[in-house]
């Protein structure tokens, strides 16, 4: 339980932070946040690329394109994109500093879930698909406590399957798993075992807004260099810093459904309850070294 030995900061070969953010998971707030950190910290947040594509895993074109992109970024860049973990050494780069965000696997595909309904999401997607068939009404409307329990293709999370009825993000493992056929398999234990290795390698904090202020500490802790001052900054701008992409409109969804979804999701809670422990333990360590610095 000593800080030093669980921060994965000392190992970053440049001053750059690389925010491979989960869907759904509260990532655009935090990216908020670091926005408005830019002058405290001497920083600059990017969030476009040569590379940013919807695919769910990127070739080794891509793959390179974007890691070389990154290790040319100037110190004290803070680089936001959904993707996946990218491994710098294969390419013999220099390995940046690593975070990320995730949360309850099955309430982020409640969240997913109407997040695609929403007039926000939808009024992007048509403005830049002006050609694809819109919707039907009865799709928006589709109560989800029916579309689990009646066998609804869309609300069926099968394990191990590779094609999806509609993209829904389901493999939150897959954003630390990397770009491989082999962390695709949804729910895979195999899967599941790369991302718990790539995470307790490389990232240097994986935290939660599940619980915000253990997360915050031990981001102001552990990587001071980018969230000196996280904090105050938080509670200053508490109304300010908030997830456009949040439901505000999400209904209660029933307790047998969550229950139902759940045990199509046992390695993805494993990876989940994975990262989570590893935070609480990051963050009792500080408690317990009273030299550690505290800022």
């Amino acid at each position: 339980m000593n800080p030093s030995r669980l921060n994965n900061t000392k190992y970053a070969e440049v001053d750059v932070l690389f925010f491979n953010r989960v869907a759904k998971v509260g990532s655009e707030a935090l990216m908020e946040l670091l926005q408005k950190m830019q002058d405290l910290n001497n920083m600059t947040v990017i969030i476009t690329s040569p590379v940013q594509i919807a695919a769910r895993v990127r070739t080794e074109v891509q793959q390179s394109k974007q890691v070389h992109w990154i290790a040319d970024l100037k110190p004290g860049s803070v680089y936001i994109e959904h993707c996946n973990w990218l491994n710098f050494t294969k390419y013999q780069l220099r390995k940046p500093i690593y975070i990320n965000l995730v949360r309850d696997p099955v309430e982020r595909m409640i969240s997913w879930y109407f997040y695609v309904r929403g007039a926000y999401k939808n009024a992007i997607y048509y403005n830049t698909h002006p050609n694809d068939p819109i919707k039907p009404v009865s799709w928006f409307k589709k109560n989800f406590n029916h579309c689990v329990r009646s066998g609804d293709p869309e609300c069926q999370y099968v394990p191990y399957t590779v094609k999806d009825f509609e993209g829904n993000h389901k493999r939150q493992s897959l954003f630390f798993c990397g770009n491989n056929q082999e962390c695709v398999p949804f729910d895979s234990p195999y899967a599941i075992q790369i991302a718990k290795h790539n995470v307790e390698r490389d990232y240097a904090v994986v935290g939660s807004w599940e619980d915000t202020n253990v997360t915050l500490t031990v981001f102001e802790h552990y990587i001071p260099r980018f969230f000196k001052g996280a904090k105050k900054v938080f509670e200053l701008n508490n109304e300010k810093v908030r997830n456009r992409n949040r439901n505000n409109r999400k209904p209660k969804i029933d307790d047998d459904v969550k229950a139902m979804m759940r045990k199509n999701f046992t390695n993805e809670y494993d990876f989940y309850y994975f990262c989570k422990q590893r935070l609480y333990k990051q963050y009792l360590a500080l408690n317990i070294d009273k030299n550690y610095p505290h800022y």
